[in-house]
């Protein structure tokens, strides 16, 4: 759906949280010691390594 189709406050809300998003902070996480390589497990759903559960 195009953003011209969306009603005025649509609109605003849009614009607001892209703003949030350019005004966020990368996030100052302390190095993990001993956790998987690769990209985060939870976030791409690769919840298991060689058929086993991962412990979180």
């Amino acid at each position: 759906m195009p953003e011209q189709d969306l009603p005025p406050a649509a609109q605003r809300a849009l614009a607001e949280a892209e703003e949030r998003r350019r005004a966020q902070k990368p996030l100052d996480l302390p190095t993990e010691l001993g956790g998987r390589d690769g990209p985060e497990p939870i976030r791409y759903g690769d919840w298991e390594k060689k058929g086993l559960a991962v412990d979180f």
